[in-house]
Order: C-alpha cells, then structure tokens, then sequence
C-alpha cells in the first residue's frame, strides 16, 4: 500500500518540480528584461506610482479622521484652520502623542538601531538602497505625528514610504546603481504629486531634491510615476487642490519689485526657521533629557503655543485656505507668523516626525499676508493684489526652506493656472533660493544632513567616495604606549628602526597625543631617559581620522595637519586608536579608483557611441 501510494505520488511531485524550475527561469528572465529595458521600467514606475498615488491618498483621509477624533473636530474642517477645537483636546493631546512617539522609538531601537536613510541621503550615498521597512518605521512615527497635532506635514512620511517601494523593487530587478537612483526619484515624485494633486510639482521636487539634476533618462519615468501618482489620488480622493483661488489676479509692474524684496525676505525666515529647529535640538540636549522624552516635552510645549493660537497645528493646509479667504490685522498676523516658526521648529527638533514641506508653504503665506498689508499701508491699491502677495510669499518661503525653487513656481502654477502671477512666483522664489544659496548653503535637508556631520549639499552621487571610507584603507596594527611609560620603557619595546610613530593614549584610554620615535633615540635625551616620561615630549592630538570618513576628508586632513600618518580613532565621544593610516596610501587608493571609473566611463562610451574610428 506505501509502495502504490509513493508511485501514484511521484507524477505529482515531479509536475510540481518542473513548475517550480519553470517558473525560477521565467522569474529570471523577467529581471534581465526589466534591468535592461528601459520601457519595461517605465512601464513599471507607472503601476508603482499609481500604487503609490493610492497609498498618499489612503494616508492623507486617515490622519484627518485622526484629527476629528483627537481633536473633536466638526465638520468638513481642517486641523491647522484652528476652528472649533476642544481647549482640553489641544492641551493634551500634543504630549500624550509625544510619549507614545518616544515610547516606540524606544521600543524600535532595541531591534533597529541604526538610523533610517532618507531618498536624498540614499541617492547621494548609497545607490538608491533603501529599507523597505525603516520606510515603513518612519511612515508610522510621521502618521502618529501628524495625528498628534505636530506642526508638521505628512510629505515626509510619504516620500519616504513611496521612495522605499520603488527602491525594493529596484533591488528585486536588480537594477543598476543609476537606474535605482531613478527609481527613489521616481517614488519621491509620485508622492508629492498626489499629496498636492500637482504632477509638475511632484516631478521637479523629484529632479531637484531626491535625484539633483534634470536628466533625459529620468524624464519619462518620473514624469509618468507623477502622473499616475496624480491620477489614482484623484480617482480615490477627488480632485483636491492644495487651495482654491476665486478668480486670476492682477499683477501690476510694481509688485514684481516688491516680489523680488520679498523673495530676500523670505530667505531670513527660512534660514531662521531652519536655525529655530537646531537651537530646540540643542537646548534639549543640555538639559539632559532622556532621547525618547524628547517628543513628550515638545508636545507639551506645542500645546502652550497652540492654547494661543490653534492654527498652529497640523500642517497647515487648513491654514492657508483660511487665511486666503479671511484678513487679519498686521500685528496678529505677525504673531502667528512667530508663533507657526516656533511650533515647526520645537516639534521638528524635540524629535516628532514629519516634514517642513507644507509648514513652509503656511509661513510664507503668512508671511505673504504680513507683506500685502504693510504694502497696503503705503498704497491702498495693493489691497486688490492680496491674494497674489500671499502665493508669492508662499511659494518663496517654502523655496528657502524645502530647496526646490521650480517645485513651488509649478506647485502656483498648477492649482491657479495663472501665468502672470507666475511670473511674480518666479522672481521672488528665485532671489529666496539664491541668496540662502549664496549665504546659508543649505536647505532643510540638507542642513539637517550637516547638523548629523555628513558633508551632503545634495542627491548628486557620491556613495563611491563614502565606501571609500577610513575603515576599509586603515591598518588595524597601531603602535600604541601609555602616556606615563617612561623613555627608557619606550626605547626598550621600539628599537631604532623599528617604528617611525608610535601614538599614545591617556590612563583612560583615549587618544592623547603621538611620539616621533627618532626624536626618542637622539642622544640628547640619554641622560634622562630614566626620568622623563612619554607624556613629556608627547606631540598634539589635534588631528585624526574617524572610520566613517571618506577619503576626500582624509587627504584634507594630511594636508591640514602637514603630516604623513594619522590615528584613526573609534569616535569622537570615545576616541581610542583603533588603526591608522598613511597619506602616500591613500592617495594611492583615490587614484586607482579614479582611474578605474575614468576607464569604466570611456570603456562604456566607445562601446555605445557612433564616433570616429581609429585610424588603423
């Protein structure tokens, strides 16, 4: 009976056998085809952006129901309007969503502690690669942020969500570094283009900010992911533009010179705005309060603010409606501009999770209203122009801050389809984005790229020079002496010959200084040897290298330091020698790998290009 059984089940098993190989091969072959066919990736950044769209949408209605039942909103109103909100909602709510943020940070840590990657820092560092679930991580520390009330917006949530997508799928096609940047540029566009129903917007966000440049392979992938993104929005969450303007509006020749002087304006609020974020940090930090408390005392501040001024929280697209149908007068404006900069900062920096995308764009309304009343003051015929002076403030502030000047000009010229108007955008985003450019040096992003020590001004691709890192180049035999080991001690273990520098450390361990061992063995030092210690003739330790440096840095740091061999130490907070390493080696890996990249490049170009041949 076993023996009937086994036969009867052999057929089966292999039919399931051949099916399986077949399906493996036929798996295989589609990943060679969508790694090398660029239409097939077009095609494929269609349906992930359409996905994406739908995600973006999904997100969006639930942190608004959040809203309504944390906050006991009624009816259609947005949180950030800052109508009919529950006192005793605004002053709890705030904290309690801070605690449970800081609780599931700490609870994440013990499992994940690494820190996520952002689409900007993975496209800049890491090839596109990004982690799917650390994408998923923060979708839900930004959702409950959001939730909360925090003074920021949902954008950051969903580009990191939409970017994650796109970069696993990349990885399971197993694209090309380039290709896969595309892909998180891609991911980034469609979920912008659907959180503001703006598909122009979306794509430029996508070139300005997560790819760092315009180029024709990335046009038609992008720009598609943004479309589809738009549309599956709009099929899920209707055709819902991020404000409503009643009419076109007029721009007289004057008020593009008044745009331009707002656009220099708007560049100081933006920085200070930025700055307001790293001075909550800091003033955090010293008062030595516990990482995963952070959030809790933030919201608690949050809510002081907020029990003045509700429109303070949320993102603020309730806030600009309002204020684009509703005038206040000069000195309440300007206390909520104050007070909206302060409550972004304070929840950004105490460690709530979120963007400065659409906080940007209330600041600058505001500070766009502040604008058309003090131009009213000296001429009332700009009273007619105050709706125009409120996009134009909009659209700078959020270039100074977010970084993507042509972002904000489509962002305008999609939901007004005023070209006119746009033309005053124009200038005024541009002289914002230039002199934080020429002043700052940093967007949001990026500045907060610097505030972490990563060197990063953009996307543009430089992974190969950070894994080109100290830790791979060092030699792991440092010649290492303790500070009090006398002379004769260290002539002893170092004959001459056998070290050219040994480095010394402090009884507690940490790197104090180094010691040029032919300086140890000159004569004039034999009547003392007895005596003296190391720590006597021990030279500085000003300069050294960290493992995670790239060896850009490092060289910068041999020329700095007029010497051919640094310490690399463990890290600054705990600086013990770990290994060393020597400018002449250095130098020789950045030119092998300079060469090799040239050669790839041209190797590349002789093999694709139409040009002259050689003479033979």
């Amino acid at each position: 009976m076993t023996e009937h059984s086994a036969t009867a089940r052999t057929p089966v098993t292999e039919r399931a056998g051949l099916l399986l190989r077949r399906s493996a091969i036929a798996l295989t072959q589609l990943r060679r085809i969508v790694r090398s066919s660029e239409v097939t990736q077009i095609f494929a950044c269609a349906l992930l952006g359409a996905a994406v769209g739908g995600i973006t949408a999904l997100l969006r209605d639930a942190v608004e129901f959040f809203h309504r039942v944390d906050f006991a909103l009624s009816g259609p109103t947005l949180l950030s309007a800052g109508l009919g909100i529950d006192r005793w909602r605004i002053a709890l709510v705030p904290a309690l969503g801070g605690l449970l943020l800081g609780a599931m940070a700490l609870v994440t840590r013990r499992f994940r502690g690494a820190d996520i990657v952002d689409p900007v820092e993975a496209n800049a560092l890491y090839g596109g690669r990004m982690s799917l679930v650390d994408s998923l991580r923060l979708a839900l520390a930004t959702f409950v942020s959001n939730g909360s009330g925090a003074s920021l917006g949902m954008e950051a949530g969903y580009t990191q969500l939409g970017c994650g997508l796109f970069s696993a799928i990349g990885g399971y096609f197993s694209l090309r570094r380039a290709d896969r940047r595309i892909f998180v540029t891609a991911g980034a566009a469609a979920a912008i283009a659907a959180a503001f129903n703006a598909p122009l917007a979306g794509a430029f966000y996508g070139y300005e900010l997560i790819l760092g440049g315009y180029t024709l392979n990335a046009l038609a992938p992008v720009a598609v992911a943004a479309v589809c993104g738009t549309l599956a929005q709009n099929a899920l969450g209707g055709d819902q533009a991020l404000f409503a303007v009643a009419s076109a509006q007029h721009v007289d020749l004057r008020s593009y010179v008044i745009f331009g002087a707002m656009g220099v304006c708007a560049a100081g609020l933006g920085i200070f705005a930025m700055m307001c974020v790293t001075w909550t940090e800091r003033g955090l930090r010293r008062v030595s309060i516990p990482d995963w408390l952070r959030p809790f005392i933030g919201g608690i501040a949050l809510s002081a603010i907020a029990l003045y001024d509700p429109q303070v929280l949320g993102s603020g697209h309730g806030g600009i409606q309002y204020h684009l149908e509703t005038q206040w007068p000069l000195l309440p404006l300007v206390i909520m501009l104050i007070a909206k900069v302060l409550a972004s900062g304070i929840s950004v920096g105490s460690g709530f999770r979120g963007g400065l995308f659409s906080s940007s764009l209330f600041i600058g309304c505001l500070f766009g209203a502040v604008a058309a009343l003090v131009a009213t003051a000296f001429d009332p015929s700009f009273e007619a122009q105050r709706t125009a002076f409120l996009l134009v403030g909009m659209a700078s502030v959020a270039a100074a801050i977010v970084g993507a000047p042509f972002t904000m000009v489509f962002l305008v010229l999609e939901a007004t389809g005023d070209f006119p108007l746009t033309i005053g955008v124009l200038v005024s985003v541009i002289t914002a984005a230039t002199i934080v450019r020429l002043t700052f040096g940093y967007s949001f992003s990026t500045w907060r790229f610097h505030a972490r020590g990563l060197g990063l001004r953009g996307a543009h691709d430089i992974g190969w020079i950070a894994d080109l890192n100290v830790a791979r180049m060092m030699r792991s035999d440092p010649k290492v002496v303790a500070s009090e080991m006398s002379l004769a001690g260290l002539r002893a273990k170092y004959p001459p010959g056998s070290a050219k520098r040994v480095f010394v450390t402090a009884p507690d361990g940490h790197y104090a200084g180094w010691v040029d061992m032919a300086a140890v063995h000159d004569p004039q030092f034999d009547d003392v040897v007895d005596d003296a210690a190391v720590a006597d003739i021990v030279g500085p330790a000003t300069f050294y290298l960290l493992p995670s440096e790239n060896v850009r840095t490092a060289l910068a740091r041999f020329e700095q330091s007029q010497s051919e061999t640094l310490p690399v130490l463990s890290a600054r907070a705990d600086p013990r020698v770990i290994g060393y390493m020597t400018e002449a080696f250095a130098l020789k890996r950045y030119a092998q790998e300079l060469e090799r990249r040239r050669s790839a490049e041209l190797g590349e170009k002789d093999l694709f290009s139409l040009g002259q041949m050689p003479n033979s």
